[in-house]
């Protein structure tokens, strides 16, 4: 786990103001500049995972050149380069899996400097693939970040300051130090093509659990007005609703929620068979999760849709990582780990067991 055992005044998540982003470090060390993105918008969670199980599960994985033309149409990332082998976890139970999902402001990958990672997700798959549980990880946490290949880092700070450090490789030393987990794949998501596959599915139902505003708005006034109550939203709505994190006392506590209910609510949408049944729309929908997502380059794509071709919405378990609340540390507003409680789900997620991981994390 972290070394994160500087003495900072807590607040518990239920009393937690708005926390600022703040520089992306814990001291003297601040990023450069970021470079002109290629892509307006941030990452956002699973939706690498949701799309290979939908595709599968529809049976688009039979007519096997369709699916390994998209496979080759994804971006890969060097997401282990530089990390040393000596300082990483032993591998998981056999036969079970672990994918970091990152969110990220930038998709420039080789050059990350200044940009951060607003998504921070553990997707456990088990062996026998029947489930999959996605451990959000907030990021302002405080963790220990190693020092990468270029000298950077090697100083406490929030987790996301991994990857403006270093990179994806960083990301992934941070991520097995805090957890005690090895990641065996890496995948990223454009937070732009989030809004067009949500569009591509003819939006998706979401049960809004109280009245709000966004004001990270993609309409002309930067506002959007959610109304407590069942709603199909459409792509530009979703993603409204799960970028607003200013709006709530538990800032990113409940932003980390509404991402997931949309994660649930693309899996149910496409797993319905109105778009694996739509010729039109699943060429809509496979284009653009082909150009939003980029994955490590040993993932294949087409064994995971093949293994993972009975996942539904109703068999994704959604947790968050155990903290004591949100604290000060210097001029940092940071997430403080609650780390007995989350060493306790890590060492399920090692083990493979996905009742323990239930459990440990309620």
């Amino acid at each position: 786990m972290a070394r994160a055992d500087q003495t900072a005044e807590l607040n518990l998540p239920t009393n937690a103001g708005p926390v600022d982003p703040g520089q992306p470090d814990g001291g003297e060390q601040t990023a450069s500049p970021a470079p002109r993105p290629r892509r307006r918008w941030k990452r956002i969670v699973l939706i690498t995972l949701v799309v290979v199980a939908l595709l599968a599960g529809g049976g688009v994985v039979a007519s096997g050149l369709y699916f390994r033309s998209i496979n080759s149409d994804i971006e890969r990332v060097d997401a282990f380069g530089g990390v040393p082998e000596e300082s990483r976890p032993q591998p998981v139970a056999t036969g079970a899996m672990n994918i970091m999902i990152l969110g990220s402001d930038s998709r420039d990958t080789e050059n990350s400097s200044g940009s951060r990672s607003d998504t921070i997700i553990v997707a456990h798959l088990p062996k026998d693939r029947s489930s999959a549980q996605l451990i959000s990880i907030p990021r302002d946490t405080w963790v220990h970040v190693p020092k990468s290949k270029e000298g950077r880092g090697g100083t406490d700070a929030k987790i996301n300051a991994a990857y403006a450090w270093g990179g994806v490789p960083l990301m992934v030393q941070t991520v097995e130090e805090f957890t005690n987990v090895r990641i065996d794949h890496v995948a990223m998501v454009d937070f732009s093509g989030f809004k067009e596959i949500v569009d591509a599915l003819g939006g998706v139902e979401i049960d809004v659990e109280q009245s709000f505003t966004s004001t990270h708005s993609l309409n002309p006034d930067g506002r959007r007005e959610f109304t407590k109550g069942r709603q199909t939203m459409d792509g530009a709505a979703a993603l409204d609703y799960a970028r607003e994190r200013y709006a709530f006392a538990n800032g990113d506590f409940t932003r980390i929620k509404h991402q997931q209910q949309v994660i649930k609510a693309i899996l149910d949408k496409a797993a319905s068979g109105g778009v694996l049944a739509n010729p039109a729309k699943l060429n809509s929908f496979v284009k653009a999760t082909a150009n939003s997502v980029a994955v490590d380059r040993s993932l294949s794509l087409v064994d995971l849709s093949m293994e993972l071709r009975h996942l539904r919405g109703g068999n994704l378990a959604f947790f968050t990582c155990p903290t004591k609340g949100t604290g000060q540390i210097g001029s940092e507003s940071v997430v403080i780990a609650d780390k007995g409680k989350a060493q306790r789900v890590f060492d399920a997620v090692r083990r493979d067991s996905v009742a323990d991981i239930a459990s440990a994390a309620k």
